[in-house]
């Protein structure tokens, strides 16, 4: 049942490319006593975390969001000046009441790059909308040494529904089973992931 307790990762990506660092997420948030009770979180600190791949906050050159709701921009203020990409519908959204933590979103030295779909930021660094979760989610997509790989956020809550959608998508061995996929799905699977990674499962998809 859905209603039944669960422990959930809230994860965020470093990406190192050769113009500069990428931090795709940056945690969860504090939003109030009574939603603190409700998740229960662990935290990781931010700087802590990133301690440990070796590098500062102020390392980071450009932010990036799958979405803007509190458990994926909590640490966006430690970011003053510095870029922050998302979609343009998604900040939009960000305004309305009850969407996510207003100071998490509109903060002093706030500095996004708003798109308006699919756009490559970086050589090798694609940005995909993958709206579901919210109407402005967005996947990142890079092109890898050994292969191509994609930060899917929120796309699909695990990878096991993620590995389902493939199946059944347009082109897949379960296309005839005619079940409905995001319409982005084909885009993604074009790409040819050797991996995909999530910002709510510690598992990865790997084609078959």
């Amino acid at each position: 049942m859905s209603d039944l307790p669960r422990a959930e990762d809230v994860l965020g990506y470093l990406i190192r490319h050769q113009d500069g660092l990428i931090l795709l997420d940056t945690g969860m948030g504090y939003a109030g006593a009574e939603t603190e009770a409700w998740y229960q979180p662990v935290r990781v600190p931010l700087p802590e975390a990133l301690n440990v791949a070796g590098v500062t906050t102020d390392d980071i050159d450009v932010v990036i969001n799958c979405h803007l709701h509190f458990d994926h921009c909590g640490g966006n203020p430690v970011f003053a000046g510095r870029p922050v990409v998302c979609q343009r519908r998604e900040l939009g959204a960000a305004g309305a009441e009850d969407y996510t933590v207003p100071e998490l979103v509109d903060y002093p030295g706030v500095n996004y790059e708003q798109l308006d779909g699919e756009a490559e930021l970086m050589p090798g660094v694609l940005v995909v909308p993958t709206p579901g979760h919210v109407d402005g989610h967005q996947s990142l997509v890079l092109r890898c040494d050994d292969g191509t790989v994609i930060l899917a956020g929120q796309s699909h809550d695990n990878a096991a529904d993620f590995a389902s959608d493939a199946l059944a998508a347009p082109n897949g061995p379960q296309a005839a089973a005619s079940l409905a996929t995001p319409a982005w799905l084909e885009r993604l699977l074009a790409l040819d992931p050797k991996r995909v990674y999530f910002a709510h499962d510690a598992s990865v998809w790997e084609p078959v």
